[in-house]
Formats: C-alpha cells, sequence, structure tokens
C-alpha cells in the first residue's frame, strides 16, 4: 500500500509539473508573438513614413512635367492649356467647392481627373504615374466629378436665337433658330441581362445620349442615360416633358434630322428629297426647287451639332471605349465631358483639335433611325413651305 500512494504522489507531481511547464510555454509564445507584432508595427510605420516623403519629389516632378513644361505638353497630357487648367481650378476650388485633402493638391486632382476622361487610363496606370495609391486616386476622381457636375449651370450654354442681322453664312437663312439637336451613341458597359436594352441597330452596347448646342458648338442641353435601342424621337419627348428638360420658347425651334417628328419648336427637313448636296457629286451643289435649297442650308447648318459631337469624342478617349464603372457613374462622366467641352470652347478661342473635325468626320452609318414615324404639324408644315419659298427666291434673285 506505501509503494502505491507513494506511485500515485509521484504521479500528482509530475502533472502539476506538466500542467505548469504548460502554462509556462504558453505565456513564453504569447509574449513572443506580442513582441514581434510591435516590432513588425514600428518598423511598417518607419517604412510608410519613409515612403511617403521619398515619393513627393517624383510626385511634383510628374505634375510639373504635365502643367509646367509648355501649353503644348499641357494640351497633350491634359486636352486643355496651362491658362484655362488653372482657370479650371480656380472654378472648382472657388465655385464648386473643392478643397485640398492632407496630402493631396486640388492641381494634382483635376490632373488626375482629366487625365483618366482624356486617355481613358486605369486606375493602376494613373496610380503609377502619380505615385498615389489606388485608393487614393478613385477617391480623387469621384471628388472632382461630383464637384465639375454641380457646375454644370454655370457651364452650360444659354441659348440664344439668331437676329435679323445675322452674317453667318450658315445661319443667316434661320431667323429665331437657337441651334440643332441630335442624338448620338456613346459605347458603355453594362451587366449581361441589361445588353438587349443597350444593343444599338449596329448591334454596339451603347447609350443614346441627345445633345442640343448652339451655333458655336457650345452644349445647351444633353440628356444621357437612354438605352441604345430608344428611338430619337423618344428620346426628344422625354426631354420636352421633364420638369426640368429642354424648354423650346415660342418663336424659336431647333434644328434636326428626320429621325424626329416636324411639330413645335422642331424644324426638320423635307422627306423625300435630296438633302446633303455636297454628298452628291455636284460642285457646287445646285438645288432644282425649294425644297432642295432648303434642305441644302439646312444640313449646312445642323451640322454643328454633328461636329460638337465629333470634338467631344475627339478629345476625351473615355467616351470612345468601354469602362468599367457603373452605368449611373459612366452617364455623369459623358455629363462630364460636355461641361469640360464647354468650358474649353470658352477659355481656348483656338483649339487645334477643332481643325481636325472635319478631316476626322465619321460619316458612316451609326445605328440611327433615319425617319421618325409620327403625324407631322400642319401649321408647321405651312411655316415650313413660306420659310423655303421665301429663302428661295431670295436665292435666285441674287443670282
Amino acid at each position: 500500500m506505501d509503494v502505491r500512494r507513494e506511485k500515485a504522489e509521484a504521479f500528482a507531481v509530475l502533472q502539476e509539473m506538466a500542467v505548469a511547464t504548460t502554462s509556462f510555454l504558453q505565456v513564453c509564445v504569447h509574449a513572443r508573438r506580442a513582441y514581434l507584432r510591435r516590432r513588425n508595427r514600428r518598423q511598417s510605420n518607419e517604412s510608410v513614413r519613409y515612403n511617403m516623403i521619398s515619393r513627393i519629389p517624383a510626385q511634383v516632378a510628374h505634375l510639373q512635367r504635365m502643367i509646367n513644361i509648355s501649353d503644348a505638353d499641357c494640351i497633350e497630357n491634359l486636352k486643355m492649356s496651362r491658362n484655362a487648367f488653372s482657370r479650371l481650378c480656380y472654378l472648382l476650388e472657388n465655385v464648386g467647392g473643392l478643397t485640398d485633402s492632407r496630402h493631396v493638391r486640388i492641381h494634382e486632382k483635376v490632373a488626375m481627373f482629366l487625365s483618366v476622361l482624356g486617355h481613358h487610363r486605369k486606375n493602376r496606370i494613373v496610380r503609377q504615374d502619380f505615385v498615389r495609391s489606388g485608393h487614393t486616386v478613385s477617391r480623387c476622381f469621384h471628388e472632382v466629378l461630383k464637384t465639375l457636375l454641380q457646375l454644370h449651370p454655370l457651364l452650360l450654354a444659354t441659348p440664344e436665337p439668331i437676329t435679323e442681322d445675322c452674317s453667318i453664312e450658315e445661319w443667316e437663312w434661320f431667323k429665331g433658330c437657337l441651334g440643332a439637336l441630335d442624338c448620338a451613341y456613346i459605347n458603355v458597359k453594362v451587366p449581361e441581362s441589361d445588353k438587349i436594352r443597350y444593343r444599338t441597330g449596329r448591334g454596339e452596347i451603347a447609350v443614346n445620349v441627345l445633345g442640343v448646342c448652339n451655333q458655336d458648338m457650345k452644349f445647351i442641353y444633353v440628356l444621357a442615360g437612354w438605352e441604345g435601342s430608344a428611338a430619337d424621337n423618344k428620346v426628344l419627348l422625354d426631354a420636352l416633358n421633364r420638369r426640368h428638360g429642354l424648354k423650346v420658347p415660342d418663336g424659336n425651334y431647333y434644328l434636326c434630322d428626320n429621325a424626329y417628328t416636324l411639330g413645335k419648336g422642331i424644324l426638320t427637313p423635307y422627306k423625300c428629297v435630296r438633302y446633303d448636296l455636297h454628298e452628291t457629286g455636284d460642285s457646287p451643289p445646285t438645288p432644282q426647287n425649294k425644297e432642295e435649297f432648303f434642305n441644302l442650308k439646312h444640313s449646312c447648318a445642323r451640322r454643328v451639332i454633328n461636329k460638337a459631337f465629333q470634338l467631344l469624342k475627339m478629345r476625351w478617349e473615355v467616351l470612345r471605349s468601354n469602362s468599367y464603372y457603373s452605368i449611373k457613374v459612366q452617364n455623369r462622366i459623358i455629363m462630364a465631358c460636355v461641361l469640360l467641352h464647354n468650358f474649353i470652347r470658352t477659355e481656348m478661342p483656338e483649339d487645334p483639335l477643332e481643325q481636325n473635325v472635319e478631316e476626322n468626320m465619321d460619316t458612316t452609318w451609326d445605328g440611327h433611325v433615319n425617319f421618325a414615324y409620327g403625324n407631322e404639324s400642319q401649321v408647321w408644315c405651312s411655316w415650313r413651305d413660306d420659310l423655303a419659298n421665301s429663302m428661295f427666291n431670295k436665292w435666285v434673285g441674287a443670282q
């Protein structure tokens, strides 16, 4: 019995020693882990501080290279001159309320934004160019986008009718005209389930954007968001019926093609009559009657909206290819490009890109339906006939 008791006591002592040793080892392991965490955190903080300081020369050098070397470099990188860029930053800061963040100044934010729109650069490319994190690039892009859209009442042009003393050859025939309107397709990226609604006549996935511009190619009104399958006339009717949509005062009108219905404030050309005589090979174009003469002058004036859309797409590469933003953000980007287009037209009287518009005009069919199905206004039909008669008689008398 004594031997058994001694063995039991010895075994109990060994168990207590094993438990104590295990507890001691666990405490040592936890202490070691805590020490390593503190050391790694300290090294990480030192590395972050070092990296932030080391990035500053590269960030400053890149911004200097984009903006301050010459106007040609600034236009190539940011699609506007140095003076226009400075004015845009001033406008966004003092009118829009854009502010510096802790580490990023306003000029750098705007430069990132213009770089994305002008060259459709992905986040990883902008992050590498500007030596910033992807989160910083994304945050700055959306800050500038939101601020710019708030300036739309200031940047959209105010419609002004053609006066009696107008001397511009294309517009002198259309007294009281406010400008021209048309729809254009802009490619977008949408979920697979929505592609049917956004598919155009050419099979592309796009939104149908209504644009209205004046004779100076400045946009007066833009409606983005309609699916590519929507008819042009339907998009226009939606714009006219919106509370803050397109307004046409009495006695004024816009020029548009036969994809729309002739009616109040909407002047279309004659159907089934030669429209653009420049495309028929006649040099110079020789209209044979009042309808052809009216269509000729109508096409010459209405080309301004086609040139405006062409210039818009030529300047902003993000409008020429699909982007990975949501469809809501893509529509906001379209509106932002329009506002920047108007701003550049105001601040840069000599736009080198405008010289290439005529050469790069795309005359191929874009998928739009060329005729609208609806009852034309008899009042406006009679008014158009009277206008065509007076235009043709005046032209014949001057021969």
